[in-house]
C-alpha cells in the first residue's frame, strides 16, 4: 500500500497524522510512505527524520494526494487549496 502524509491545513493545526516512527513501522512491513515537505517542521519532526523513518519527501500535497492510496490526516480531509485552509 502507499500511504500519504499531507501537511494539515488548518489554522493553528500543527498535529500529524503519522510520527516518524509510525512511518517506520509502516515502511518496515513492505509499504511506502510520501510525506508533504516540512509536514511536521513545527512540532520538531523533520524532512530528514521522516526520510530516515523510509518515507519520501514530496514537495505539495497535491502530489501526496496523486501517489497515495491512503491518506493520513488529523483534521478534516478538506482540498489541498489555500482558500480551504479558512474551513
Amino acid at each position: 500500500m502507499i500511504v500519504g502524509l499531507p501537511k494539515e491545513i488548518k489554522n493553528n493545526e500543527h498535529r500529524v497524522g503519522l510520527t516518524p516512527d509510525s512511518v517506520s513501522e509502516i515502511s518496515a512491513n513492505g509499504h511506502e510512505v510520501f510525506v508533504e515537505t516540512n509536514c511536521g517542521k513545527e512540532i520538531g519532526f523533520t524532512n530528514e527524520k521522516y526520510e530516515a523513518a523510509g518515507a519520501k519527501i514530496l514537495n505539495t500535497a497535491a502530489e501526496v494526494y496523486e501517489k497515495s492510496e491512503l491518506i493520513v490526516k488529523v483534521k478534516d480531509c478538506l482540498l489541498y487549496t489555500s482558500d480551504a485552509a479558512d474551513e
